[in-house]
């Protein structure tokens, strides 16, 4: 099973992005690092000039690259600069917009998380089309998971293992509207929750996370328990998403319990850990309506009695 670190969803600051990559680069065991923005595109300038050294990093460090495009394209800009990054040959494109595959089309190519591939006719187009792997929605339930794989021979499938799992993505920005600017002049504000702003329901729960553009679960999917499952359903891959957390540590549990040398229930705590305070769940891949009650999101203290 081979483990992918996926796209920094988050607007941390240039200089930390870039370390935080140079750390992946030099010490995590991880087989594939997927870079580039995700979320939005006013935060691309940012980052630019620290792109041609994190890819040189992580190449040289023997890490698989995708370079990941924009989940939603709106502006004419945005849609340049998808078409230019499919037309990029060096490293393999991570499409995370359908207006993305038609430039890649006939080209191996990885399809995010953020396209709906929800059965296994979908899958096999892309497959067609080119795509040599697909990170499926981290919404679907085992059941459709192992049916996509057996369909699609000729793409790995890969699932969406730990981190808050991304659920909408917008054209409006809700961080700016909370802070009472436009989406134009947002003074780009959610740089100040580097793990998302949290929302809580009207009966003061935790519920969702905003990042920008973007709505994320509050709670963080974790599927290590879930690995024996994942193996038989013929899952090439588990996507780890960055969180503000020591994600070498998350990396490192994850590939200590692929490799037999830690059990499950003892990398559960480590991870519980490692990323406290915040309920992790796997109630999609188990099929199961999350609420704050649910039997499959469990709380910190939970995890501590395990």
């Amino acid at each position: 099973m081979k483990l992918t670190l996926g796209p920094v969803l988050f607007n941390w600051e240039p200089d930390v992005w870039r370390d935080f990559y140079f750390r992946i680069a030099d010490e995590a065991a991880v087989d594939a690092v997927a870079v580039g923005e995700v979320v939005c595109s006013k935060r691309m300038p940012f980052f630019d000039d620290h792109f041609p050294a994190v890819i040189e990093r992580l190449t040289a460090a023997g890490k698989q690259v995708l370079v990941s495009s924009l989940a939603l394209v709106t502006l004419e800009r945005e849609r340049k600069r998808t078409a230019e990054l499919a037309q990029v040959g060096e490293w393999l494109v991570e499409a995370n917009d359908i207006s993305c595959i038609s430039h890649l089309a006939g080209r191996p190519h990885v399809v995010g998380p953020f396209v709906n591939v929800y059965n296994e006719g979908t899958a096999e187009w892309f497959a067609a089309q080119g795509a040599r792997r697909i990170c499926l929605p981290p919404e679907l339930p085992l059941k459709s998971i192992a049916a996509i794989a057996a369909a699609t021979p000729l793409a790995e499938i890969e699932v969406f293992a730990f981190g808050r799992a991304p659920l909408a993505i917008s054209a409006r920005c809700y961080h700016a509207r909370l802070h009472k600017l436009a989406k134009d002049n947002c003074r780009f504000v959610c740089a100040a929750d580097p793990d998302g702003l949290p929302v809580d329901t009207l009966d003061d729960e935790r519920f969702l996370v905003v990042n920008g553009v973007q709505t994320l679960a509050h709670a963080c999917t974790n599927l290590i328990l879930d690995l024996d499952d994942l193996v038989q359903a013929n899952v090439a891959s588990l996507r780890l998403s960055p969180q503000h957390c020591d994600m070498l540590a998350v990396i490192r549990t994850f590939r200590e319990v692929l490799d037999g040398k830690m059990p499950p229930e003892r990398g559960f705590r480590e991870l519980a850990a490692i990323y406290p305070n915040v309920p992790t769940t796997n109630d999609f891949l188990r099929a199961r309506a999350t609420t704050a009650k649910s039997p499959g999101l469990v709380s910190p203290n939970t995890v501590r009695s395990l």
